[in-house]
């Protein structure tokens, strides 16, 4: 199996379960005592291309949360000095990420590494690019504390928000008590994250929608392509099922990003996390779609354009102790070829949900601008 496109553009950037199947429960914070939504409960839409999204026992979605959720998510006064809310670096006109190589946080300190999008994430067995969380609930939390991003505290977060009439209301619609805690901060950000998904793309309606005329003649020796063992194999790790595609197999692997000519990596990876030497400049599989506005791409950010990434797996990648055995140079694939695959990833741009982006009344922290990354 060729690993340097299985893992094609693991740039950017699963247990599916139906919407009232259980997962597990959301470990509360500071042993709070258990909260549950109040509210009209909703069932997720999702598009063609997708099963239904995996919901935890204790946090089924409601509007009331939803709502909630969307107005936390971008507002930046979960941030220490009001100016980064989650969309500063998740931003929804850069397919819920960042156009930026590393993200920036308070008082303009960069991280190490490049926001992945959140789009489909409710899917995600792991979050983050290391997948030190094991749930949306738990991955939103993390960053507000974390002092190059918001650099807040939780209980300062939630202090701040005690103090707002308006949160206060919408927290007792939404848990039936206006005494807010991080839980229900965290559940309301997850429960509206589980909305931002993306599907019904020229290749669902090509592949699961058995619409031929979906996809360019162009596009479909590309699928080919992704799909054969003997050619690029990138199925084999952005996975296609036979009723869903989440283009993830939502595991760890190494592929050179970031080591320098002596194999050097600068970063730990998954290892850090696991403690596995297996694991080391390990990372998880990004999704592939909606591409065209994610740019740049890797947890690196290391790639400007879907085409520089597709280079690097077409070079083999960069060597290191760590590198993934399967990887190998996939230079024998001709430029047509080349094409032909950025004509089927450039297929896999679907239409987001209505009512995703900020609430009107918000006033929101700036974000960068930039253009498409093809």
């Amino acid at each position: 199996m060729r690993l340097s496109v299985r893992l094609l553009l693991a740039m950017t950037g699963i247990a599916l379960l139906a919407l009232a199947i259980t997962t597990r429960p959301v470990a509360r914070a500071n042993n709070e005592p258990a909260v549950f939504p109040i509210g009209e409960r909703v069932a997720i839409k999702t598009p063609l291309g997708l099963r239904s999204v995996p919901i935890p026992t204790d946090n089924p979605p409601t509007r009331e949360t939803i709502a909630l959720g969307r107005r936390l998510y971008y507002d930046p006064q979960l941030s220490a000095d009001g100016t980064i809310s989650c969309a500063s670096c998740h931003a929804p006109q850069f397919a819920f990420g960042d156009a930026r190589k590393v993200s920036v946080g308070v008082g303009g300190k960069t991280g190490t590494r490049h926001a992945p999008t959140v789009i489909n994430s409710a899917y995600n067995a792991f979050q983050f690019w290391d997948g030190r969380s094991p749930s949306l609930e738990d991955q939103a939390k993390g960053p507000i504390a974390n002092p190059v991003e918001m650099a807040h505290s939780l209980d300062g977060v939630v202090n701040r928000l005690q103090t707002d009439s308006k949160y206060r209301e919408l927290f007792k619609k939404a848990w039936g008590t206006d005494q807010i805690t991080i839980d229900m901060v965290a559940k309301s950000i997850a429960s509206f994250e589980r909305t931002v998904i993306a599907g019904n793309s020229p290749f669902d309606r090509f592949y699961f929608g058995h619409d031929k005329k979906a996809l360019s003649p162009a596009a479909q020796r590309g699928f080919r392509l992704f799909t054969d063992p003997k050619k690029a194999n990138c199925a084999v790790c952005h996975t296609i099922g036979k009723e869903d595609a989440l283009f993830t197999d939502n595991k760890f692997h190494n592929l050179g990003i970031g080591a320098d000519t002596r194999g050097n990596l600068n970063d730990p990876g998954r290892y850090a996390i696991s403690k596995q030497d297996a694991d080391m400049g390990c990372f998880k599989t990004p999704t592939l779609r909606n591409l065209a506005n994610r740019a740049p791409f890797m947890h690196y950010g290391s790639f400007p354009t879907v085409k520089d990434a597709l280079a690097h797996y077409i070079g083999g990648g960069n060597m290191n102790d760590h590198l993934d055995k399967a990887i190998h140079a996939l230079d024998f694939l001709t430029f047509d070829e080349r094409d032909d695959l950025l004509q089927f990833l450039d297929s896999l741009n679907g239409p987001l949900p209505e009512n995703i982006g900020p609430p009107p009344d918000l006033a929101m922290s700036p974000s960068p601008d930039k253009k498409a990354g093809y």
